[in-house]
């Protein structure tokens, strides 16, 4: 009897020649210069210009393929242009996107060491070395996990855990955090079912150990316990690094967690111009960082770091018969320092570029950032119709348009994004609407930056 046979598998003509067109692909768009910036379209005109996709006999690869690179991906907005200047962009290196495509075929499972030793440890070298960077200890470790979501989650449900542990599960406790800290905090708490307790900013925005005790006290006369604290490196809209080494003396004086939620800003301390800014990461007990926001990894990548990853695993260590011979086989196994199960290596594409270019080139690629932020912070003092509303401390760059309101700022947006010079969009602070420029991108010039700011004129 022959072999059952699956239509899904296997290598034949078609399959070595679809192969082919997808690696030329792949090496066009990473040669292109900038890459194309493209831009959304609605739903009814994607669904005219494909037609049915999904259908009983299959479109074939070539038909699939050519609805992917005609239709598809012109629809997307490619977030390494060098003007792509909102959100926080990405910009991966092409050794670490060309890598990414060796994880996908390579088929490694994440999780257990069993399966991914190889690539585990590599993983773990690379959290190694951001480890270093925060100057904590040899023996800290973590895992790479989607996004800073889920890496914010992950520490924050090991801090509630390791203070029920020693504390007992009936004192009501609370997280304290700035209005600054990023959305998925909140969501982290609501997850949880822990409160947040808001911390007074000082006039940039910061958290700064006077208030987060001030904060502490009051939560105690209200009978809450601060369980754990998340200080911001690099809030997302402004740019600004929390007082870092106030809040670790806050948390080591109350016996609380402290988070440093830096998966946006944390990339700086790859920088020697930008890591003094981080002075008090070193005493956290977590971070994330995210490498496919400004270290240069294509997406899905988040470092989650531990001081001691013990406590992780005891939080989040996962059991099950199935799963007993995995444990008693295993040097390190990622499942049991976040919150998930079933990984792939994404971890893999930074270690490449980092191993293959070294750290010095990732000094000079993230300092190119900060570096860019005050070109353009200069630019914008010189002009007549720009006012910069803060001095940046990283990349992000906030500013206002001399006389245009919230309606006329999102119309500029649009028909720039239209016009395909660039995407700002516009964002709110202190209850304004104004610009925000965000450089990670080291291909992105001077040029450019005059180019976005005399189209405001």
């Amino acid at each position: 009897m022959a072999p059952p046979t699956s239509p899904l598998h296997g290598v034949d003509p078609a399959t070595e020649q679809i192969a082919t067109q997808i690696f030329d692909y792949v090496l066009q768009r990473i040669r292109m210069s900038p890459p194309p910036l493209d831009g959304p379209r609605p739903a009814a005109e994607l669904r005219a210009a494909t037609g049915p996709m999904i259908t009983d006999e299959g479109l074939g690869y070539e038909r699939a393929f050519g609805l992917f690179r005609d239709v598809l991906a012109p629809a997307c907005i490619s977030s390494d242009h060098p003007r792509y200047l909102a959100f926080v962009p990405t910009a991966p290196a092409e050794a670490a996107t060309l890598f990414d495509l060796v994880v996908s075929a390579s088929s490694i499972y994440g999780d257990w060491w069993l399966e991914g030793a190889g690539a585990i440890y590599a993983e773990n070298e690379t959290l190694r070395w951001l480890a270093s960077l925060a100057g904590f200890p040899d023996t800290a470790g973590g895992v790479f996990v989607s996004g800073g979501t889920a890496g914010n989650l992950a520490a924050l449900t090991t801090a509630r855990e390791t203070w029920r542990r020693e504390h007992g599960r009936d004192r009501p406790i609370a997280i304290a955090a700035a209005p600054s800290a990023h959305s998925s905090i909140r969501l982290a708490a609501m997850v949880i079912d822990v409160p947040i307790v808001t911390v007074a900013p000082d006039p940039r925005g910061r958290l700064t150990g006077t208030a987060l005790r001030a904060t502490i006290e009051a939560a105690h006369a209200d009978g809450l316990d601060v369980m754990a604290i998340v200080a911001t490196a690099g809030a997302t809209n402004t740019g600004i690094v929390d007082d870092l080494a106030g809040a670790a003396e806050a948390a080591t004086e109350y016996g609380a967690w402290l988070h440093v939620d830096g998966a946006y800003g944390c990339a700086a301390l790859a920088s020697t111009i930008g890591r003094p800014l981080f002075r008090g990461i070193e005493a956290a007990d977590s971070f994330v960082l995210d490498p496919h926001k400004w270290l240069f990894a294509p997406f899905d990548c988040c470092a989650l770091v531990y001081r001691d990853p013990g406590l992780a695993g005891a939080a989040l260590t996962q059991h099950a018969e199935y799963l007993e011979t995995l444990d008693a086989t295993a040097e390190w196994n990622p499942s049991d320092f976040a919150i998930h199960m079933t990984r792939r290596v994404r971890g893999l594409p930074l270690w490449f570029s980092v191993t293959a270019h070294g750290a010095r080139a990732y000094d000079v690629a993230v300092s190119r950032g900060i570096e860019l932020a005050q070109l353009a912070a200069r630019a914008i003092e010189a002009s007549d119709h720009l006012e910069l509303v803060m001095e940046p401390e990283l990349s992000v760059v906030l500013f206002r348009r001399r006389g245009w309101d919230a309606e006329r700022c999102q119309a500029w947006s649009d028909e720039a994004l239209a016009d395909g010079l660039a995407l700002v969009v516009p964002t709110v602070h202190d209850g304004e609407t104004m610009f925000r420029l965000c450089f990670v991108n080291p291909t992105t010039t001077s040029s450019d930056i005059d180019a976005v700011l005399a189209a405001m004129r």
